[in-house]
């Protein structure tokens, strides 16, 4: 919804009338419309003053979208700069022009100072000669979110409908070409950054800390919840699997031909190789190679290191907050195309699986489900028995994110939305999230236990092998060890899988019959595993006592 206004530079009165009963139209607080009135009556005297014409019309515009309202106000004019300073001191300091009366100079720096204190509101550009001055007055929260479950919704129709009318080779060419291209270079962006972020979050967050028992303390306490809540993903998922018996041995006459692409060397199963791997050779390979238990070994000897080196150590921490915020930010860019890479990577599962496979995999795909769900009934459970709190505003509040997850299909993608949300959402300070987010995303892979579990069992009943109870004690330590090592990337789910199934003696040509499916199944085990992860983060916060309780409850 759109509306516009045509005012003389004379008529600000009227523009603001405008402005007002916009605002009143679309249901805006009125402490929000006398803030964003304040703000645009000075935002319009800034345009007037750096006109180039005293007859060009100014353009006032009301906008919603999406649930979002913005008001913009345009006119041609020289360039300047909308908000002055860095800080309310700085602007208290700017020059004024000497032919300026001492009123006009205080009313210049009040204007100022009201600019710079709704910064965050503001967008200002000039195009062409034209200056253009926006204020966000509302903005929806779930913007990302519709827009995703659009993107999701118009893969499933399209697909559908390319399946029913496009050949074959058409729809293979398409997503070959096309679809697949676009996911893989939103996920390398976002792997592009992951690493770094990764590392100097971390390394702000131990360089902040002044007593390193602090940092212990904090770190046993995640450490322990993720350990738990791994043993208690595979037993959940050995229970689901008995409960439900998915497996069908005439399933084994479907395999994919490509199941001999999956290589089982990459991923080991040994504790000494896991340990040993944390340690790196050298500074640059673990970014390279996005080794995330590398790079968190080495942020964490970095931030203690920075604490204790004296006079340089405040200059390093700023050095190394300046880092975190700059990738951060970088993030936030590429996050933005969510909805995109979303509708590409769904449109591409839909076009790869065959309605043939998918039916006959039902069975083992809904009792993964169901393991899912069993999980977020175990994290409520956990939310409530030790973190003590209504576990209703952690999942209305985190949804929105577990949908942006499921598109990423990525637990290392999805670092950044994750501590986005332990912020904004939930509460959970930057001391605990930047250590706990990064850390759960490599060892924290509760959906990947339940994965591993569950689709091990059902195709060792396809070929009819018998699990003993020492394999199975076997396998509990194999997916433990597996869930700690797989990268959190799409397509690892695969070579652990196939891993497991080389200890279980089961065929590896098993793997052909999850190929088809693996997309959608890495979607679901990232945001199990997200979940999970942020869960840890509320709890340790809650049990620190340092969770903002007020903003964890207000829904």
């Amino acid at each position: 919804m759109r509306k516009m206004l045509l005012i003389t530079q004379s008529e600000i009165s009227s523009g603001m009338d405008f402005i007002e009963k916009g605002l009143t139209e679309f249901e805006i607080g009125k402490k929000q419309c006398l803030k964003t009135m304040l703000v645009a009556e000075e935002s319009l005297q800034k345009l007037i003053m750096n006109a180039e014409n005293e007859d060009d019309k100014i353009c006032v515009a009301l906008n919603k979208r999406m649930g979002s309202v913005y008001v913009s106000m345009t006119l041609r004019g020289r360039a300047f700069e909308l908000i002055q300073g860095d800080t309310v001191e700085d602007v208290l300091h700017i020059e004024q022009d000497d032919q300026q009366t001492g009123f006009q100079k205080e009313e210049e720096m009040i204007r100022n100072i009201l600019l710079r204190a709704n910064k965050e509101q503001l967008r200002y550009k000039n195009k062409k000669g034209m200056n253009m001055v926006e204020i966000t007055v509302r903005k929806n929260p779930h913007a990302m979110v519709m827009w995703t479950m659009l993107a999701l919704v118009a893969a499933v129709v399209i697909g559908l409908a390319m399946k029913a009318v496009v050949p074959d080779g058409v729809s293979t060419a398409i997503n070959d070409t096309l679809l697949t291209s676009i996911s893989t270079m939103f996920l390398n962006a976002l792997k592009m950054v992951v690493g770094p972020v990764v590392f100097f979050s971390i390394v702000s967050c131990i360089s902040q800390f002044g007593d390193l028992k602090e940092v212990g303390r904090i770190g046993g306490k995640i450490m322990s919840f993720y350990m738990l809540t791994t043993i208690l993903a595979i037993i959940s998922a050995t229970a689901v699997f008995y409960l439900l018996h998915p497996g069908n041995p005439e399933l084994a006459s479907k395999l994919a031909a490509d199941a001999s692409t999956v290589v089982s060397s990459d991923v080991s199963i040994s504790i000494k190789d896991t340990i040993v791997g944390i340690v790196p050779g050298n500074f640059v390979k673990p970014f390279l190679e996005s080794n995330m238990m590398q790079l968190i070994f080495m942020a964490i000897l970095i931030g203690i290191a920075v604490g204790k080196i004296g006079e340089y150590s405040q200059l390093l921490k700023d050095i190394f907050e300046a880092c975190n915020s700059l990738f951060l930010k970088i993030t936030v860019i590429l996050v933005r195309f969510i909805p995109i890479a979303t509708f590409c990577s769904i449109l591409s599962v839909i076009l790869k699986t065959g309605p043939d496979v998918l039916l006959s995999m039902l069975a083992m795909l809904g009792t993964f489900a169901v393991g899912i769900l069993v999980m977020m009934c175990i994290y409520c459970l956990l939310i409530i028995l030790i973190g003590g709190m209504n576990p209703i505003p952690f999942f209305k509040k985190y949804s929105p994110t577990m949908l942006q997850v499921f598109g990423m299909a990525s637990s290392n993608a999805a670092i950044i939305v994750n501590m986005d949300a332990c912020e904004h959402k939930l509460g959970i300070p930057k001391k605990i999230y930047s250590l706990s987010i990064p850390l759960g995303a490599t060892v924290n892979m509760d959906g990947t236990c339940v994965y591993l579990v569950i689709f091990g069992l059902a195709l060792a009943r396809v070929f009819g092998v018998e699990i003993s109870g020492g394999m199975l004690l076997s396998m509990f330590f194999s997916v433990l060890v597996l869930s700690v090592g797989a990268p959190g990337v799409p397509g690892a789910g695969l070579v652990c899988l196939s891993v497991l199934l080389t200890q279980l003696n089961v065929p590896i040509a098993g793997i052909g019959l999850v190929m088809g499916l693996d997309s959608l199944l890495g979607m679901m085990r990232a945001m199990s595993n997200s979940l999970g992860d942020v869960a840890a983060s509320l709890i340790v916060a809650k049990s620190e006592k340092i969770l903002d309780y007020e903003k964890y409850m207000k829904l």
